[in-house]
């Protein structure tokens, strides 16, 4: 059973997703405040966190980053501050996705079983990874889409494993420039946006309208481990 810890200081929406996700088949954790989460991450070391933003004696915010030092757990950020800049905030402290207040419960099942997909698929020794129909041979340094083998300099191909490694994460633009071109680098963000148009030419079906390497709009890119759509 995935254990799922989830972390909502309101009393009646803690009880009732405790309730449903359970009914759904989890094994469910449920705490109030951001130090009794930090407290069951160790001792439970859940599967998957829904983790409200707004919670008290240790911000969302802060338990993300916290959890991050030791741990690639999935976590889904749960907001009602539906801002930019607060979901961008979200996102770099470690955030996996994010859902905004109020929401479903079929769209948030939906949000846990892909990233309970375990996003990329890799070799023991990771050696390569699989994606949709993407097959990056990192010993190699050979990438094939759909069978076909394509030819990618070093940037995109660095542009690529990074987000095959984060598949179905929304990764923000400063944190590819951060991964792909390094902290330091201060020059135009457009050089990222010709970059993924490069990509987007080699592995989609129909640039034009792509399924694979999709934008989130005011937020950055992901890469859809079910082909999905435009966001």
């Amino acid at each position: 059973m995935t254990r799922l810890l989830l972390v909502e200081d309101a009393d009646d929406l803690r009880e009732t997703l405790a309730y449903l996700l359970h009914r759904e088949g989890y094994e469910v954790v449920a705490v109030a405040d951001g130090r009794a989460a930090l407290d069951q991450v160790e001792r439970s070391q859940p599967d998957v966190i829904v983790l409200d933003l707004m919670i008290p004696e240790v911000s969302g915010i802060e338990v993300c980053r916290r959890v991050r030092l030791t741990s690639d757990v999935p976590i889904i950020m749960v907001t009602a501050m539906v801002g930019e800049a607060n979901v961008i905030m979200g996102l770099e402290s470690g955030a996996d996705d994010y859902i905004t207040k109020p929401f479903s419960i079929p769209e948030l099942l939906a949000r846990l079983r892909s990233l309970l997909r375990r996003r990329p698929t890799s070799s023991d020794d990771e050696q390569s990874w699989r994606v949709a129909g993407v097959v990056m041979d990192l010993k190699r340094h050979r990438v094939h889409v759909d069978g076909r083998a394509v030819d990618m300099p070093l940037r995109e191909y660095d542009l690529l494993e990074l987000l095959l490694r984060n598949a179905g994460r929304v990764l923000t633009r400063r944190h590819i420039i951060d991964q792909v071109w390094g902290a330091d680098y201060f020059g135009d963000t457009k050089t990222l946006d010709v970059h993924i148009r490069r990509l987007r030419a080699k592995i989609e079906r129909d640039p034009a309208h792509p399924s694979r390497l999709v934008t989130v709009r005011g937020l950055g890119y992901r890469f859809d481990d079910d082909g999905g759509s435009e966001a």
